[in-house]
């Protein structure tokens, strides 16, 4: 490791601290991948500057989580592998392997100033990580109001009280920029939100947003219930019942569509203090989500985990002075990708052991050398000793760019097999069609082939 580190020090010097380009990644929660208005599914919400970013910026329109559940994701989003390899397979159990480097450890031991503000979400505790020179994190959750955030010395930080959790979050990545633009070091800055999540409280200014719109339900009668597994098909059939006929969205759905707009709000204030301080040619923004969200797909489906698109799929903008903009990539981009992409454009030797790829290359019309990835989601009550959510099963699945395949390794549910290319909202399960035996097989073949080169091992239950 000492050698490893020494290595990227001379790199980073040979690059020159200067020259390297200041980093900040915006991370929000539960926010679906067409949750922003410019994206189109819902041209309504209030989000101006992600608008701009989505328009003027870098927009992989197809970027995905590995897991979409928030623990896990955000492990994969720092270390840069798959959940299985990292030991994160819930939410506030444990942190990930400490002998996989994050992306944040490796840019502060080549000489970055870090900062890591908001939600963390995998041991059940808010003191500092490895990482990072500046720390302010809530517990858990976190709560939209009233919430106190742990600083790098130990010490509580109580939020003023009344005052909005994603307003606080936004004003310390400001303060942060305006006290990093005076050192010498370039800069990495994680923001990470406790929004969009529930209870999607939105502050008391956003409260009337949307007050005169229905937010249509996103259930599609032709969806196929008859060939999905049982669980879902049994959802969708109570939903269907109490929606008189096709399932309705949640109850609380606008305000979670609600909270986006301080989330958007902030993203404005940090542009507007890149600018001031003359840093906007120097410094790269990266906003994500951590995993997606349904609002009644496939017969009134509710939260996230299970390896459908509206799950696994998130948003992904970038600004990047050092790269053509606007730009839009269709190619398959993951939350695992981010880590050895802040690596390389830090200066930093991407370590091995990560499964991502650095998205550099889709920046320059190139493609990745992947031929699809894997998704996985472990049962939750299997995995930490509060259990979880024991309503999805353990999921493996394999998508490429146009199909997937989706296994249920510990049930005997039906496994499901989509043409995303032909039927992208995946209403026809065709595993059990005639026509498709050998695009099974391939796909079988295709998981079974990615497992063996990753060397994966199925977590050990508690």
């Amino acid at each position: 490791m000492k050698i490893f580190i020494l290595i990227t020090l001379i790199l980073a010097f040979k690059l020159g601290i200067s020259a390297r380009p200041n980093i900040i990644f915006i991370l929000t929660d539960d926010q679906r991948y067409d949750e922003i208005a410019a994206v189109g599914n819902f041209p309504w919400l209030v989000t101006p500057n992600l608008d701009k970013m989505v328009n003027e910026c870098i927009h992989f329109e197809n970027a995905f989580v590995t897991t979409s559940l928030c623990g896990p994701s955000r492990a994969s989003f720092l270390t840069g592998v798959y959940a299985n390899k990292h030991g994160v397979v819930a939410n506030e159990y444990i942190d990930y392997d400490k002998n996989l480097p994050t992306f944040a450890t490796l840019l502060q031991e080549s000489g970055y100033y870090t900062a890591y503000f908001g939600k963390w979400h995998q041991a059940m505790h808010n003191r500092p990580r490895p990482g990072f020179d500046r720390w302010m994190a809530f517990w858990g959750q976190g709560k939209y109001f009233d919430d106190t955030l742990m600083t790098e010395k130990g010490e509580n930080f109580v939020v003023p009280k009344g005052k909005y959790l994603t307003d606080q979050l936004n004003e310390l990545a400001v303060e942060f920029i305006d006290e990093a633009s005076k050192k010498e070091n370039p800069f990495l800055l994680y923001l990470s939100h406790k929004a969009l999540h529930e209870p999607f409280t939105p502050p008391n200014r956003h409260k009337e947003l949307y007050s005169d719109i229905q937010v249509p339900t996103q259930d599609n009668l032709k969806d196929d219930m008859d060939s999905k597994p049982s669980y879902i098909r049994d959802i969708a059939t109570k939903n269907r019942q109490r929606g008189g006929g096709i399932a309705p969205i949640h109850w609380k759905i606008p305000d979670k569509m609600r909270t986006v707009t301080a989330v958007d709000e902030g993203v404005g204030m940090i542009f507007e203090k890149l600018e001031t301080l003359n840093l906007l040619e120097n410094t790269i923004v990266i906003f994500a989500g951590d995993n997606g969200y349904f609002v009644s797909e496939h017969g009134g489906l509710h939260d996230k985990r299970k390896a459908y698109e509206p799950s696994i799929r998130i948003p992904l903008i970038m600004w990047n002075p050092f790269e053509k903009q606007p730009q839009k990539i269709n190619s398959i981009a993951l939350n695992i990708d981010i880590a050895p992409y802040i690596c390389e454009i830090a200066g930093v030797i991407t370590p091995n052991h990560m499964d991502g790829l650095s998205l550099k290359p889709l920046l320059s019309g190139e493609s990745l050398k992947r031929n699809g990835f894997l998704y996985e989601y472990y049962k939750e009550t299997d995995y930490r000793p509060a259990g979880g959510f024991s309503g999805t099963p353990t999921t493996i699945a394999y998508r490429t760019s146009d199909w997937k395949y989706v296994t249920y390794p510990e049930n005997e549910y039906i496994s499901e097999l989509y043409n995303l290319s032909e039927d992208p909202d995946e209403l026809y399960n065709l595993v059990e069609h005639p026509k498709y035996l050998s695009m099974l097989e391939y796909m079988k073949k295709a998981l079974n082939t990615h497992l063996k080169e990753k060397e994966y091992k199925f977590p050990e239950k508690l």
